[in-house]
């Protein structure tokens, strides 16, 4: 391959490599409130107990 091609090969890696660590570095956890989170623990049970039945 040329060198034009390694280098523009390169730079996309690069591009996505740092979109990704940019992206980690910028994401927050979402605070919830007890009730909320029990909320999200029984949906989740839900969901699982569905699943188990459709199996």
């Amino acid at each position: 391959m040329p060198w034009y091609a390694w280098l523009i090969l390169i730079l996309a890696i690069g591009s996505v490599v740092g979109g990704l660590l940019m992206l980690r570095d910028t994401a927050k956890k979402v605070p919830l409130t007890d009730e909320q989170l029990k909320r999200v623990h029984e949906r989740n049970a839900q969901a699982d107990a569905q699943d188990a039945r459709d199996r």
